[in-house]
């Protein structure tokens, strides 16, 4: 039996940067209390008058779209490896759906406590449950399983068709997502009751996480050529962003509210417009090719924070949350306003990269059907 396929460290360094992009807008909440409300399909929406605010919130945005479609290439480099080294399909079927359940089980279990421990929880504070990220990835990660045979061609249309088809099915909808039922907003649109509270439903997403299956199988293939191409996509996915931006209407979900620059760069993330996506992926795309660089590799050394922290994202996820819940919490009740925050920021990762480090060692450690590799 050959080996399990070695990471690719660009696409870790990648994952450690917006893992760290992350922490900020969840810094921003916990301690300086100045994040916005979410940028919404219908409701109410974000607008920014000093451009310090607006950046604390744009940079994060890199993350989602960067965690969903690393995930998918992710699995297609797991199943590739797990192949190799005499798994089944179903065996690998089986491990991705158990990964996925215990996402959205850590997402009930110990993320939503973390909100609350930190006196955050978003969209809907008196819901029962709240279903944000790893509930999306969780739910994006069992359904992609079904799809690991697919050729890229396909794994693009389905893509192209579940964010198209997002918007579509928006624009024949009322504007009220109290008006639909749990169910609903668990796979389509986002919103908040009292019995849920939904940021990250399923299918928009999965969209973005089969893009990322599709460049998996390049990587298989030819990591170097993949990279190119991650530059050629990210460069025309940024290309593409400005006339659509400009024409102001499909693609955008709703209208540009307000004038000038920060407006036209604020972008509908729930679920995510075609603009949001093609902003975010377009940097996302472009820095992945950046880091497989020679000029870049202090950025993929084995040490770099990037590289610990992309190795370990789960384990950094839910620590950060109640790290910069407890910084919040404990020292700063009623917040520190945005530039004094930046300061714990960087403590905060500080803190946590030992603790990552160590973790990362751990988990190589462990057998490849580890639970402890979920983490």
């Amino acid at each position: 039996m050959r080996q399990v396929t070695p990471r690719l460290a660009p696409l870790d360094a990648l994952r450690g940067l917006i893992m760290i992009v992350m922490a900020l807008d969840h810094a921003n909440l916990f301690i300086a209390h100045g994040h916005p409300r979410p940028e919404m399909w219908t409701g109410g929406f974000p607008t920014y008058s000093e451009p310090l605010a607006f950046f604390t919130r744009a940079v994060t945005h890199l993350a989602a779209p960067g965690f969903f479609w690393l995930m998918g290439a992710g699995m297609s480099l797991f199943a590739d490896a797990r192949r190799n080294i005499g798994w089944s399909e179903r065996a690998i079927v089986r491990h991705l759906v158990v990964r996925g359940v215990i996402l959205i089980l850590l997402q009930i279990v110990v993320e939503d406590p973390a909100w609350l421990f930190g006196q955050n929880l978003p969209l809907t504070p008196d819901a029962q449950i709240y279903l944000g990220v790893l509930y999306g990835l969780g739910g994006a990660l069992i359904l992609g399983s079904l799809l690991l045979r697919l050729n890229p061609r396909a794994l693009f249309g389905i893509s192209a068709v579940l964010l198209l088809g997002a918007e579509v099915v928006i624009r024949f909808l009322p504007a009220q997502a109290a008006q639909f039922a749990p169910w609903t907003q668990m796979f389509l649109l986002p919103g908040g009751t009292r019995a849920v509270s939904v940021l990250y439903p399923i299918l928009p997403w999965l969209g973005v996480t089969t893009f990322g299956m599709a460049f998996g199988k390049w990587f298989v293939q030819s990591p170097e050529n993949a990279y190119r191409r991650a530059l050629y996509f990210g460069i025309a996915f940024l290309v593409a962003y400005f006339p659509l931006r400009a024409l102001n209407g499909f693609g955008n979900i709703r209208a540009q509210i307000g004038a000038g620059w920060i407006a036209f760069f604020n972008n509908v993330k729930y679920p995510p417009s075609i603009t949001f996506l093609l902003l975010a992926l377009g940097i996302d795309l472009t820095l992945l090719f950046a880091f497989s660089r020679r000029a870049f590799s202090f950025v993929t050394h084995r040490a770099s924070p990037l590289m610990v922290f992309g190795a370990t994202p789960l384990f950094f996820y839910l620590a950060h949350l109640y790290l910069y819940g407890f910084i919040g919490r404990t020292f700063f009740p009623h917040g520190t306003g945005i530039p004094a925050m930046y300061p714990y920021w960087l403590g905060g990762l500080v803190i946590l990269y030992p603790l990552c480090w160590l973790y990362r060692k751990f988990k190589n450690s462990t057998p490849p059907d580890s639970i402890w590799r979920f983490f």
